[in-house]
């Protein structure tokens, strides 16, 4: 179908349009006038989602989601929020609403569900996708209703949304204070084990105590060394068996002074033999001087090597008491190690312990804390007001409807008769309508009258 037969069928059918459209606006304005008003009210509520947390003081990374401010409009839909509004505005004691209640489900549906199904259909809620900014809409038959129905959606949210930060912290507070608890019981516990283990084993400074007997040790490990030299020494000289070449015998001065005597004696003598022959009782006396110094000479050197003798079982003796010494205070400053790794065990027990107890005592702060919070980062921007127009029915936007659809339907209903009542309404369908070929064509049929009638 070409243009021009579309343009002939719709003058042609005009009337049927025109009733149509004339129909339809009168069917609409009829509605639009007998449908209730609806007035919406409007509040809106800003999200700060860039400050940071009060307590902590860190960026929470959920409020930078892109998914956050839908769920923000979410929970301003949610269930738990009209139950807030219902509580609000006492709406469960409403005689009016109870009413309606029992008209309508007949008591089979509890009352607290239907007032939410009831109170939220009237709910509009828009996030726009570059704002921090909720809007929050209510349409209700009443103005003044409309605005108390969105300003206590807003503070419900409001309220739900610092509930639902401040719960979370309580439960976390009541477990963070049994934690403190059972580590504080850990740190006395650990605090007393390792009191007691330091009472028991007589321990005031494990550190000091170590050091003095270590130098205790040392003390007699030099004292064993230097009686170990001077007891082989001892052994060498006994047994060499030279008593004469012994230091201490050569050394002694009455042992010098005898060598001398005897020296001189001996040279007296050997002069009193060469000049006074061996029986001359000078000889005799020289003589028995000279053996008297040689006694006093052998008894004082075998009196050295006696004592060499007695101070050489004397360090042997000494040597074992030493040695014996030795070894316990060995054996008391290995225990005193032994003490030492097990205190450092029981020192690094209670710091963990002690580690334990305050990190968990500062979660249990900040849990109590942010449990007795009071402030949310949501705050109401705008309240709604009772407004003045009505929202539904538009009745601009219904008309533009109207003459829309009535066209719309008038053209229908014009091509729909003329395919019922199909008419020649110019060269184009008479072509298709007819097999004949085409020899001339008339331009204005009143024109061709009014020639043949004038006789031209």
């Amino acid at each position: 179908m070409s243009l021009q037969q579309f343009v002939l069928i719709l003058k042609a059918r005009w009337l049927i349009i025109v009733i149509t459209l004339v129909t339809v606006v009168l069917l609409i304005g009829a509605y639009t006038m007998v449908t209730p008003k609806q007035y919406t009210a409007s509040a809106s509520v800003l999200v700060d989602v860039k400050s940071p947390d009060p307590i902590t003081g860190m960026m929470l990374q959920g409020m930078i989601s892109p998914s956050y401010m839908n769920t923000q409009v979410d929970i301003i839909k949610s269930e738990r929020t009209a139950k807030r509004v219902i509580e609000v505005l006492k709406l469960s004691t409403n005689p009016e609403l109870i009413d309606n209640w029992q008209k309508t489900t007949e008591g089979k549906t509890p009352l607290i569900n239907w007032l939410v199904e009831f109170i939220v259909d009237g709910l509009m809620v828009q996030s726009t996708r570059d704002s921090n900014v909720i809007t929050i809409q209510y349409t209700s038959p009443d103005a003044q209703n409309a605005a108390v129905f969105a300003n206590a959606f807003a503070k419900a949210y409001l309220d739900v949304s610092l509930d639902l930060r401040v719960e979370p912290a309580k439960q976390f507070a009541s477990f963070f204070d049994q934690q403190t608890a059972s580590a504080r019981l850990a740190v006395e516990m650990a605090q007393t084990k390792l009191t007691d283990y330091m009472r028991a084993n007589g321990i005031t400074s494990i550190d000091n105590r170590l050091d003095v007997e270590t130098e205790k040790l040392n003390d007699i490990s030099r004292q064993l060394t230097t009686l170990q030299g001077s007891a082989t020494e001892t052994e060498s000289k006994r047994s060499n068996g030279r008593l004469e070449s012994m230091s201490e015998v050569l050394q002694n001065p009455l042992i010098i002074q005898l060598k001398g005597q005897t020296a001189s004696v001996e040279a007296k003598l050997t002069e009193a033999k060469a000049s006074l022959g061996v029986n001359h009782p000078q000889t005799q006396a020289i003589t028995a001087e000279l053996t008297s110094l040689r006694s006093r000479l052998a008894s004082e050197t075998s009196r050295i090597a006696a004592s060499i003798q007695t101070s050489y079982e004397v360090n042997r003796k000494t040597e074992q008491q030493l040695k014996e010494a030795l070894e316990a205070q060995r054996s008391r400053v290995l225990e005193i190690n032994k003490q030492r790794d097990q205190i450092m065990v029981l020192q690094r027990e209670l710091a963990a312990a002690e580690r334990m107890y305050d990190a968990v005592s500062l979660r249990a702060t900040q849990s109590n804390l942010e449990s007795k919070t009071s402030q949310s980062n949501v705050s109401v921007l705008t309240e709604a007001s009772a407004p003045t127009k009505h929202a539904k029915p538009n009745s601009v936007k219904n008309m533009f409807l109207a003459g829309f659809l009535g066209t719309l339907l008038g053209v229908l209903f014009a091509f729909m008769a003329e395919m019922v009542n199909r008419r020649v309404r110019s060269r184009e369908d008479l072509l298709d309508q007819s097999d004949i070929p085409l020899l001339a064509t008339i331009q204005s049929a009143s024109g061709t009258i009014k020639m043949i009638q004038t006789g031209a």
